[in-house]
């Protein structure tokens, strides 16, 4: 991996059911991890966390030759993991009950948040809570038919975005503009409170297994995006192809 290339990880919970993976997965995790997989009462949420936590150690283990069972990991304040002791490696996590995604950089911050397109409308009936007034303004001069789909791209750029700032919902979500135009595409747009500058990030969304994913980037120019599936996720991964990643803003 190098400086140029972000990495996009895919695994899937489900494939925990097939014999020995639970069993496997288990001898990776540090004692803490182990107790907090172990104290989940539904197994859908058993295998979700698992697969987080086995995903991000194999990810990493794939671009430094560390084993994957030996990472060890701390939180920062609002809850952002990173490796301990400090790496250049910088990753972050999401998950949902089908799928788990791990964005991976090399020395700079990254965020991903991933929503199953299913979950559209129940994020339309938040808007107005969490969209600001630009987003709301955009959204409701779209068609009937393409408000969910534009709700489901601003949640998830959204939250990628906290995510990589690390400081998660004690940022505003309404103080986050996300503008979409007909010639530039997308845009960031910041409230001075938030203390940042948005053409540091550059961002990408993408569509996988159901799935709406939005990447955040500290970066000046667009990276190179590799796209790796494990599956079940302590085999070996398989490049995927990669024909939809484009990244805003537009140059």
């Amino acid at each position: 991996m190098n400086n140029d290339t972000l990495q996009l990880w895919f695994a899937y919970p489900d494939d925990l059911l097939v014999e020995g993976v639970t069993q496997a997965c288990e001898l990776l995790l540090s004692e803490e991890e182990r107790a907090r997989w172990q104290a989940f009462k539904f197994d859908r949420l058993r295998r979700e966390y698992l697969t987080t936590r086995a995903l991000a150690r194999t990810s990493l283990s794939h671009n430094h030759p560390i084993a994957p069972e030996a990472w060890r990991f701390r939180l920062n304040a609002y809850g952002k993991p990173s490796a301990d002791p400090a790496h250049r490696l910088h990753f972050n996590l999401s998950n949902s009950r089908d799928l788990v995604v791990c964005l991976i950089d090399d020395g700079t911050e990254v965020g991903v948040d991933v929503e199953p397109m299913k979950r559209a409308g129940a994020i339309r009936e938040v808007a107005p809570r969490v969209f600001s007034p630009l987003e709301q303004s955009q959204l409701e001069a779209l068609p009937d038919s393409e408000r969910l789909d534009r709700g489901l791209s601003l949640w998830t750029l959204k939250e990628a975005y906290i995510k990589a700032r690390g400081m998660g919902l004690s940022l505003t979500l309404d103080k986050i503009s996300f503008v979409f135009g007909d010639t530039e595409g997308i845009r960031l747009e910041l409230d001075p409170c938030l203390n940042d500058v948005s053409g540091r990030w550059r961002f990408c969304l993408l569509d996988h297994a159901g799935h709406r994913i939005a990447l955040m980037a500290e970066r000046a120019t667009d990276p190179e995006l590799q796209i790796w599936e494990a599956r079940p996720v302590l085999e070996q991964p398989t490049k995927l192809s990669n024909d939809s990643a484009r990244w805003f803003p537009r140059d």
